[in-house]
């Protein structure tokens, strides 16, 4: 008698592969290294899955671990599709389809960089930077409903994410990936969060950095505030041309971060003693 939860034609039922989703969501990079990343993980990830497709002991089962302790590297939440497409795929091996080992290992190595390209767009150079921006206006004076706030948003908008990705990954096999990468979505989405993520960065830069120029111009009783015209002109401005002359001698002059530092210290020091800063 079939497992109720046993699918269609499928030698896995959906007790497998949520148990593999879970051990995805809590290992994927619980053992990284600089051998193999995240391979060992991927591995375990499998395991159950190829004890069960081919028989504990047999040479396929060994041969299968082998090529899942390969080098593996992605972005974790979005980069959940590929382990389950390689269920998919190592399911219709284990049913004697044509699908070869080198097509399993090439289809991982094929999709890990696109994946890791956008996942770091989206994720750790858009929305962590948003969420942080939040959680930082949140906990000024020490309140911990900062970090609260961002992790709890965080786990609710990303097991979700990866738990949807991982089970459409083993429904749809390859084609999963072929939705995601074709017809350009992969460049448009890129470009989405690069703009998105420049927009933020620009934010907390306005929001949580001050420049303070000190100049006033004095004719007998008369006294202009330099900073408060500019000011009134043009809010940040200070901040803007900091924020500008950063990127020039980062991005284009290649400098390190503790040159900026130098930089900095040297120009507030300045600044200071000139009084063109003010404290």
């Amino acid at each position: 008698m079939k497992n109720k939860n046993q699918m269609e034609g499928s030698l896995l039922n959906k007790k497998d592969i949520d148990k593999a989703a879970w051990s995805y969501i809590f290992f994927a990079q619980a053992t990284q290294n600089f051998e193999r990343m995240m391979g060992l993980a991927f591995c375990h990830v499998m395991e159950p899955i190829l004890k069960k497709l081919y028989g504990e002991g047999s040479e396929e089962y060994q041969k299968s671990l082998e090529r899942h302790m390969q080098f593996y590297n992605t972005e974790p939440q979005l980069g959940a599709l590929i382990p389950g497409i390689t269920i998919a795929m190592e399911e219709s091996r284990a049913k004697g389809e044509n699908v070869s080992e080198e097509l399993i290992v090439n289809t991982k190595n094929a999709l890990m960089g696109p994946f890791a390209g956008i996942g770091d767009s989206l994720l750790p150079g858009t929305l962590c930077p948003i969420l942080l921006s939040i959680a930082l206006g949140l906990c000024k004076n020490g309140e911990i409903i900062g970090p609260l706030f961002y992790v709890i948003v965080f786990l609710a908008a990303m097991l979700p994410l990866t738990w949807f990705l991982f089970s459409y990954g083993v429904k749809a096999g390859a084609n999963a990936a072929e939705l995601v990468l074709a017809g350009g979505i992969k460049d448009k989405v890129t470009k989405a969060a690069e703009t998105v993520g420049l927009i933020v960065v620009g934010a907390v830069t306005a929001s949580y950095t001050h420049v303070n120029i000190g100049l006033v111009y004095t004719s007998g009783e008369l006294t202009i505030d330099i900073a408060a015209i500019l000011d009134s002109l043009l809010p940040g401005l200070s901040v803007l041309i900091m924020a500008l002359i950063s990127y020039v001698l980062m991005v284009k002059k290649k400098w390190t971060v503790n040159k900026m530092m130098l930089f900095f210290l040297i120009v507030a020091i300045v600044g200071y003693f000139t009084t063109i800063l003010a404290v």
